[in-house]
């Protein structure tokens, strides 16, 4: 997974210079693999390495990925005007939601207040009631 280890190792390197053995450390691979994974990043010009002594010690070199936070930036700003979009979309859906179980429980309401007996509907099934008028009490 040489992806995650590279970005992994950016930003390890966000945190200030390093060597490249305590890069290694939280990998579980070898010594030849994590310095694979350095020169590339070193060839895309994203870290410098350089030499003191035995010390060999790794940066981060943030002008190369200012092109890309810039690049990103623009995705930003267009996701979120897209939720923002989104969340005005889903309050009206809510709200229109809201106001028609008010409208239905108003309906629901004069319904029973005006309908003669015979034509009582049972509200849960919406099927009309039976009502059995010979053995209906007066």
């Amino acid at each position: 997974m040489p992806i995650p280890t590279r970005r992994a190792i950016l930003a390890r390197l966000t945190l200030g210079e390093t060597s490249v053995s305590e890069l290694a450390k939280p990998f579980d691979i070898s010594g030849p693999a994590i310095s694979k994974h350095l020169k590339v990043l070193e060839r895309s010009g994203l870290i410098t390495r350089g030499r003191e002594a035995q010390w060999r010690p790794c940066r981060i070199e943030l002008r190369a990925l200012k092109g890309v936070d810039e690049w990103l930036e623009e995705y930003r700003r267009l996701w979120e005007e897209r939720f923002d979009r989104l969340d005005d979309y889903l309050r009206e859906l809510q709200a229109t939601e809201a106001t028609q179980k008010v409208e239905k429980r108003k309906a629901r309401s004069v319904a029973q207040e005006i309908a003669p007996p015979s034509a009582a509907r049972d509200f849960v099934s919406g099927s009309p009631l039976r009502v059995d008028h010979q053995n209906a009490e007066t």
